[in-house]
């Protein structure tokens, strides 16, 4: 058998090497031609239909930038669908600010900023399934319109993260070339451009803003990146380590230009970009959001899970328990005095604070012995920790000296007690 020796080949009529030989066996080919299917040794077919490996297993580092065998969101509650407070709440300067309404979403609303908006979970959700199949959003409904925005005013959404969910993320966040990405569905009455903001806790905090287009009462999926940045400190705690906002009102006292650059933090936060759209500046306006979904790398489909799964990582945060049965006391000889103790479902991010709210009828017994009724006024003293509660409340009305007793489920549904443990960021 002969041997041809050449290190280069090149069709006749060609101007470029087709193909160029390396003295190790190696081959650079310059262009190559698609065909339905190539063998790769006996067990192996990669064709149009997939990869068919027979016997083997399959190594591959990430698929679209995700991670094989891990969870690829960060945030929670993306979709919509966890609401242990309310449904819809009405927020305003002074008024509900905070967690409201849907599980780990926090509405901002500066001092004297006097737009007024209910906030409710919404079955209005994108029809276009290409990027996950959703059945509840976060609406934000205008009632009060404002017109003129000071300098200092700033109404926001925020996700906040727990820095060591950061610190454990995969992202390096010291590196301008690694990535964050937010990618979310979004909705508005009113059209124009819009802004999400990226604040840091620890060290010298700092922000960045980019910003995304609305076409009215369109949904629309936005990508959003951000890089990395030496300056960046996170600490690895169960602290604040990062707030994802998305801005509807800014005063020029809070904006930023939008870009690629993290610019250090002096005084108030800076939440979106003079370009930012006055949200609340007609009653007509509606904003939807939902499919949030804060990951490293591009931004993928969003990552569904249980609603039960979903429960319990709200609740690391915020636990509603209404009309539980618990067992106490009745202690020394304070009859208006009600012990007890009651175990979290889920371990609470830090030690939570406590609030008791009835409502319905005044009549309503909330705690029993085995012959009487009392309703709860007020928290009188407890020992609280991220596992656990114990406390004792006071009563209005007298139960036996040193009997047991029970909260007591109430007969009628207009009727409730709601224990609310809190521990959020």
């Amino acid at each position: 058998m002969s041997t041809l020796k050449v290190n280069k080949l090149r069709d006749t009529a060609g101007s470029a090497d087709a193909i160029v030989l390396d003295p190790n066996g190696g081959a650079v080919l310059a262009g190559v031609t698609t065909v339905t299917s190539v063998k790769v040794g006996a067990a192996v077919t990669i064709s149009e239909s997939g990869i068919d490996a027979v016997g083997l297993g399959i190594t591959c580092a990430n698929i679209n930038g995700g991670q094989i065998g891990g969870r690829r969101r960060i945030s929670i509650n993306g979709d919509m669908i966890i609401a242990q407070r309310a449904t819809s709440a009405s927020v305003s300067d002074g008024s509900n600010e905070g967690y409201s309404t849907v599980d780990r979403w926090y509405v901002l609303h500066s001092s004297s900023a006097g737009g007024v908006a209910t906030w409710s979970q919404d079955s209005d959700v994108p029809t276009d399934y290409s990027w996950g199949r959703f059945s509840k959003s976060l609406k934000a409904d205008v009632t009060t319109a404002d017109t003129s925005i000071a300098s200092n005013h700033a109404i926001t959404l925020q996700y906040r993260i727990e820095a060591q969910d950061i610190r454990n993320s995969g992202w390096d966040y010291t590196n301008p070339n690694s990535t964050l990405s937010v990618s979310f569905w979004a909705k508005s009455v009113k059209a124009g451009t819009y802004c999400v903001a990226l604040h840091t806790h620890d060290g010298t905090v700092a922000d960045i803003v980019k910003e995304y287009t609305l076409v009215a009462n369109t949904w629309k999926h936005v990508e959003l990146e951000f890089p990395g940045n030496s300056g960046l400190t996170i600490d690895d705690n169960n602290g604040a380590g990062l707030t994802v906002l998305w801005a509807l009102q800014v005063g020029s006292d809070r904006q930023l230009d939008a870009g690629t650059t993290w610019t250090t933090r002096s005084g108030e936060g800076k939440y979106g970009s003079s370009n930012q759209v006055n949200f609340y500046d007609s009653t007509d306006n509606n904003f939807y959001l939902t499919g949030v979904q804060i990951e490293v790398g591009k931004a993928t489909t969003f990552e569904h899970r249980s609603f039960g799964e979903e429960l319990a990582l709200c609740q690391r945060y915020f636990q509603l328990h209404n009309n539980i049965m618990t067992a106490g006391y009745v202690p020394d000889n304070t009859a208006r005095v009600y012990a007890l103790g009651f175990n979290y479902p889920v371990q609470m991010r830090d030690a939570p604070t406590l609030s008791i709210t009835q409502t319905g009828s005044t009549s309503h017994q909330a705690v029993v012995d085995a012959s009487q009724g009392a309703n709860i006024t007020s928290i009188l003293s407890s020992s609280i920790t991220k596992f656990c509660a114990e406390y004792s409340v006071n009563l209005d009305a007298d139960l036996t000296n040193f009997r047991p007793a029970i909260t007591e489920s109430p007969a009628s549904s207009t009727r409730a007690t709601d224990y609310k443990f809190n521990a959020e960021i």
